[in-house]
């Protein structure tokens, strides 16, 4: 071998190991975020919040710091990804945006499932149920006046941005206030979840006796319900009975109000901007919430007393709820990974007309 080309072969190879020292590390590619919101202590063996059960059951080991979120990310070696938002719309908006941007990750083809609990409208849903939304509307872009202002002729102090009464047609949602998810994907989800049994026990069914409504004392069920988010904790029959108005106007009647939560409206509009990015497919999200207490009082309170016995972890069915947000939503996630090859390439549709 002639000197010139020993030293070509010598600097051939110091040049390679000089591009290889400078590569930046492939994004790890995600499959499923699921997205918790709140967490009571740590994230593991002590009392649960949304986030825990995830982790334990589901063997989230591996922790990525977030400086930019609220919480680490956690993962485990099948693409698993679990986030912990912080409680309402601002801190699951800021701390999505963080994920979503972080260059580890690559979420190109990653479903997001929320999976948290709510309180729940008694006429659509029970205590321990758990609903798959196709709508999730904002409760709190409005205009308010004092109740004790309230003209005669009206229902409710509560009225939409621009509008000089309650429900004035015709409605005009501002963006951001209204998301409609793939109600093919929440009907596919639903389909494969319908028929499980969730948990019930002697104390829920003498809970759901105090109450009135179509579906309050029905054993826990899965469903499909829309979703009110306002990081406003509401309360009360009254008001329930404005959000029952507030869903299908804002949907052009299409949406069925079911269930109430703090936070998913940020966290939807930050995965509206990261498709536009290019960095998500917002075709590719799931919002699921279960019942842990109902939204008004039961029979003999008034909505102040039913409000003050209203804290996390004495919510009625506060674990009967997060079990159900974990084994319902975990079904989907399982089936999601253990046929990725499909899924990967096309998203699952079920008829999202259908019952």
């Amino acid at each position: 071998m002639t000197k010139h080309i020993r030293l070509f072969l010598a600097l051939s190879l110091l040049a390679l190991f000089s591009a290889g020292a400078g590569a930046k590390p492939r994004p790890i590619a995600v499959k499923v975020v699921v997205v918790t919101m709140f967490e009571v202590g740590a994230d593991t063996g002590d009392t649960p919040g949304e986030l825990q059960y995830w982790v334990e059951r589901d063997h989230l080991d591996r922790v990525y710091p977030l400086p930019a979120g609220y919480h680490p990310v956690r993962m485990n070696d099948q693409g698993e990804m679990a986030v912990l938002t912080g409680e309402g719309t601002a801190s699951a908006a800021a701390t999505i945006m963080a994920v979503g941007l972080d260059p580890r990750f690559d979420l190109s083809h990653a479903y997001w499932l929320v999976a948290g609990i709510a309180g729940g409208c008694p006429d659509r849903i029970s205590l321990g149920s758990a609903a798959w939304a196709r709508w999730v509307v904002d409760g709190d872009m409005a205009y308010e006046i004092d109740a004790r202002e309230i003209p005669p002729a009206w229902n409710t102090g509560y009225l939409p941005r621009h509008k000089k009464t309650p429900f004035e047609e015709p409605a005009a949602p501002e963006p951001g206030q209204v998301f409609a998810l793939n109600a093919g994907l929440a009907q596919w989800a639903f389909a494969q979840t319908r028929g499980m049994a969730l948990e019930d026990s002697e104390k829920l069914r003498e809970i759901r006796g105090h109450f009135a409504g179509a579906s309050a004392q029905r054993p826990p069920f899965v469903t499909l319900g829309d979703e009110i988010s306002s990081s406003t904790y509401w309360h009360g029959k009254l008001l329930d009975a404005w959000a029952q108005q507030w869903v299908p106007y804002f949907t052009g009647g299409q949406g069925v109000f079911a269930t109430t939560a703090m936070e998913d409206t940020g966290t939807l509009a930050s995965l509206t901007y990261l498709a536009r990015a290019g960095r998500v497919d917002a075709e590719r999200v799931l919002v699921l919430r279960a019942v842990s207490n109902y939204d008004r009082q039961p029979e003999g309170l008034s909505a102040a007393e039913s409000l003050a016995q209203q804290r996390v972890g004495a919510y009625a069915a506060y674990l009967p709820s997060l079990e159900a947000a974990y084994r319902v939503g975990h079904a989907v996630v399982g089936e999601l990974l253990a046929h990725w090859t499909c899924y990967e390439a096309a998203i699952p549709v079920a008829d999202a007309t259908a019952p």
